[in-house]
C-alpha cells in the first residue's frame, strides 16, 4: 500500500462530545479552511494505524475506542482509499507537528456546529464532511439504541443541522 496515497481521516469525539478540527491557511484557495486530523499512509501501515498516528501528530490525541466508518475512493483517476475512522475515549496531549503543519490550529467545536461549517462551506475536501456526517449518523443510531440522548443533550445531531440550513422556499410560501 507505501506506493499508492491511501489515506485515514479521523472524527475524534472528546467526553463532553466535541469534535476536534483543525485550521489552516489555504492562500491558493483565498483564506482558512476546516479540516479533520488525517493523511497518507506511511510505509506498510493499516488504515487504523495510520489514523492513529496521525490524530496523534496533528491534534496531540490518543483514542482508547475505534471505530471504523467506511473507507471512499475519493477520484476515477486514482485507486487511492480514504479510510474513515471515529476516535473516542481520548487522552489529549501536546501536537507533535511537523514544519509543514506548523500553522495547524486545533479546535474543539460541538458536532452540530462542525456540520453547520461544513454547510456554510467552510472544509474544502469532502473526506472531512463525509466522516463528519457519518459519524453523527453513528452516534445518533447509538444514542437511540440505548433510549438516551447523547450528553450534549441533543437528540440527533445530523437532523438538526439539515433543519438549520436556509430554507430555499421563501417564508411566504410556506
Amino acid at each position: 500500500m507505501a506506493n499508492t496515497p491511501h489515506a485515514s481521516v479521523i472524527v475524534a469525539r472528546d467526553a463532553q462530545g466535541n469534535i476536534a478540527l483543525l485550521s489552516s491557511h489555504f492562500p491558493q484557495h483565498g483564506g482558512e479552511y476546516l479540516f479533520l486530523p488525517g493523511g497518507r499512509f506511511e510505509n506498510d501501515e493499516t488504515p487504523l494505524e495510520c489514523a492513529q498516528r496521525e490524530l496523534l501528530e496533528e491534534a496531540g490525541v490518543t483514542g482508547a475506542r475505534w471505530k471504523s466508518l467506511g473507507s471512499f475512493t475519493p477520484t476515477l483517476a486514482s485507486p487511492a482509499r480514504v479510510h474513515l475512522f471515529l476516535a473516542e475515549e481520548l487522552t489529549l496531549g501536546p501536537q507533535q507537528l511537523t514544519p509543514s503543519e506548523a500553522d495547524f490550529k486545533l479546535t474543539w467545536w460541538p458536532m452540530h456546529e462542525a456540520l453547520a461549517a461544513v454547510q456554510r462551506g467552510q472544509f474544502l475536501l469532502p473526506a472531512g464532511p463525509l466522516a463528519l456526517f457519518l459519524a453523527a449518523q453513528h452516534m445518533d443510531a447509538t444514542a437511540h439504541d440505548a433510549g438516551t440522548d447523547d450528553e450534549t443533550g441533543r437528540s440527533n445531531d445530523l437532523n438538526d443541522a439539515v433543519r438549520s440550513r436556509p430554507s430555499p422556499v421563501p417564508a411566504e410560501l410556506t
